[in-house]
C-alpha cells in the first residue's frame, strides 16, 4: 500500500526478522547533499519511462535481491511466485516481481508494473493477506496513481535542480539524484480517495483470485497492532509504516463492512 512503507531510514526490530543477515533497506547515497532549487522540467511519458527502468535497475543493484539459487532466500522467491503465478499483466502493463532481502516491512509497485516485496512484510503476513497487499498496490499502477507520484517525485527531488533533456532524451541522474528519487517515491502520499480506491482495488482483486476479501483488511489490522506494540519506540519502523495512512481504523471498517455486506465470513481466529 503505497503505503505499506517504512521510510527507509528505519529497521524493523530484529525480533521481528526471520535471518539476522538481513540488511536494511538501502538508498545508497540519498543524503548525500540537497539539490538546488531549480526550473521545472516537461517530461513526456517516454522520458518517464527511462527514468523509471533507471531507478527501478538502481534499487535492483544497491539491494540484496531474492534469488532460488541461495538457501537463504530461496523460500521468499518460491513463495512469491506461487502466490503471482499468472499475474502477468495489469490495464496491459507487463509485471516483475521480486523480493528484496532486508529488515524493512516494505512494498511497492512502480508504473511500469516492477513490484518488489521485501522479505520482512513477507515474514509476518499469510498469503492471502500478502496477497491483499499486492493488489492495493497494483491498483496503484492500474489506477495511474503511481505514474502520477512518480512524475511528481521526478520534478520536485531528483529533478528539481533543473536538469533538462536534449534532444528529447532524459538526461542520466546521479547515484544522489536515484537516492533522493527512491526516498521521494518511497514517502509519497496518495490522496485519501486514492487510497481507498487501491483498497477497493486490492479487495476486488482477492475476490478475482478466489481468496477471502477479508485478507485486505486483516493486513491492515495486523500492521495497526503492530504500530500499536511499537509506539512507545519514537521514529519505530511501525510508527513510519502507517503514517501515510491517516484513518486507518476507517479503512479497516471500511474494508470489513464490504465483506459483511457481500455476505462473506470473517475467517475464524482471526
Amino acid at each position: 500500500m503505497k503505503k505499506f512503507f517504512t521510510n527507509a531510514a528505519f529497521m524493523l526490530f530484529m525480533t521481528m526478522c526471520s535471518a539476522p543477515a538481513m540488511a536494511q533497506f538501502n538508498l545508497g547515497k540519498a543524503a548525500s547533499g540537497a539539490l538546488k532549487a531549480g526550473k521545472a522540467m516537461t517530461l513526456t511519458d517516454a522520458q518517464m519511462a527511462q527514468y523509471v527502468k533507471e531507478s527501478i535497475d538502481w534499487m535492483d543493484k544497491n539491494n540484496r535481491v531474492c534469488t532460488a539459487d541461495d538457501p537463504q532466500t530461496k523460500q521468499y522467491v518460491e513463495r512469491l511466485e506461487r502466490l503471482v503465478q499468472g499475474l502477468d499483466e495489469v490495464e496491459g502493463i507487463p509485471l516483475n516481481f521480486k523480493v528484496y532481502y532486508v529488515v524493512d516491512v516494505n512494498a511497492f509497485a512502480c508504473p511500469d508494473g516492477s513490484v518488489r516485496v521485501f522479505s520482512s512484510l513477507m515474514d509476518i503476513m499469510t498469503d492471502d493477506e500478502l496477497l491483499g497487499v499486492i493488489g492495493h498496490e497494483l491498483g496503484h499502477v492500474a489506477l495511474k496513481h503511481s505514474k502520477k507520484a512518480y512524475r511528481t517525485a521526478l520534478l520536485t527531488s531528483a529533478l528539481k535542480d533543473g536538469i533538462a533533456s536534449t534532444g528529447g532524451k532524459a538526461a542520466a541522474l546521479t547515484d544522489s539524484q536515484l537516492g533522493q528519487l527512491g526516498e521521494a517515491v518511497l514517502n509519497s502520499q496518495f490522496s485519501q480517495k486514492e487510497e481507498s480506491q487501491a483498497d477497493d482495488y486490492g479487495y476486488d482483486f482477492l475476490k478475482k483470485k478466489g481468496k477471502n476479501p477479508w485478507s485486505i483488511a486483516l493486513s491492515f489490522e495486523k500492521l495497526k497492532k503492530l504500530e500499536e506494540e511499537n509506539n512507545a519506540a519514537k521514529g519505530s519502523k511501525m510508527d513510519r509504516l502507517l503514517s501515510s495512512h491517516p484513518d486507518t481504523a476507517k479503512r479497516i471498517k471500511k474494508m470489513s463492512d464490504r465483506a459483511q455486506a457481500d455476505g462473506i465470513a470473517r475467517p475464524e481466529n482471526k
